[in-house]
């Protein structure tokens, strides 16, 4: 089976980070570049769709209709305000607290313009909050909010062929049980492969020593 040129593209939502499954990864394969695109959540469905990811950490709810999909993890939802806003003097509120606020769930440069300026707060996974760091804003976890899960999903009908060997990185498999089916290959052809006429002649002195 052979690997295409450009290598396994895998898209992400943001918040999503990567590094320790890209880090395995450039160990384990080194031949095969792993090519990261970050994708906005509201297009994460039709990257998928379009081809231009072979696999893709997305944000459920989505549409699996045509999909593989397993869920990872969940995250834990934050509420994203101005620090001079009464709520950053909390360590953690529940949506009551919210009541009589404006509040955003999309976290896109304008809303985060108006949480900055106090007239609304944005409700978003603590990820989101963590890799947009602003001097000027703070989170605070919503205790009572429900999670949002985080998952890895493909296209059923046309997966990459090294998409199981990248669930294998995902899921924390050990090397050994993460080769290659080319890799399987090889190793199977070279077992299979009759000795070369010098190979012979050194087993058949042996046998004659013994």
């Amino acid at each position: 089976m052979s690997t295409p040129p450009d290598g396994l593209r895998v898209g992400h939502v943001p918040g999503v980070t990567l590094t320790k499954w890209t880090s395995v990864w450039a160990e384990r394969f080194r031949r095969t570049p792993l090519l990261v695109v970050e994708v906005p959540e509201v297009d994460q469905r039709q990257a998928l769709d379009d081809g231009l990811v072979d696999l893709c950490f997305v944000r459920l709810p989505i549409d699996t209709d045509g999909l593989h999909l397993i869920r990872l993890y969940e995250e834990a939802p934050v509420v994203w305000v101005s620090k001079e806003h009464p709520i950053a003097a909390f360590d953690e509120v529940t949506q009551a607290d919210l009541a009589g606020e404006t509040v955003l769930i999309q976290a896109d440069a304008e809303s985060i313009n108006r949480v900055a300026l106090e007239i609304a707060v944005l409700r978003v996974p603590m990820s989101i909050a963590r890799g947009g760091s602003r001097r000027d804003l703070a989170y605070r976890r919503v205790t009572d909010a429900p999670g949002t899960v985080i998952g890895l999903a493909w296209r059923a009908d046309q997966p990459h062929p090294l998409t199981d060997e990248f669930i294998g990185v995902v899921r924390g498999r050990s090397a050994t049980s993460s080769r290659t089916a080319q890799e399987r290959s090889q190793r199977s052809a070279k077992a299979a492969t009759p000795p070369s006429g010098r190979d012979r002649r050194r087993r058949t002195v042996r046998d004659r020593r013994r």
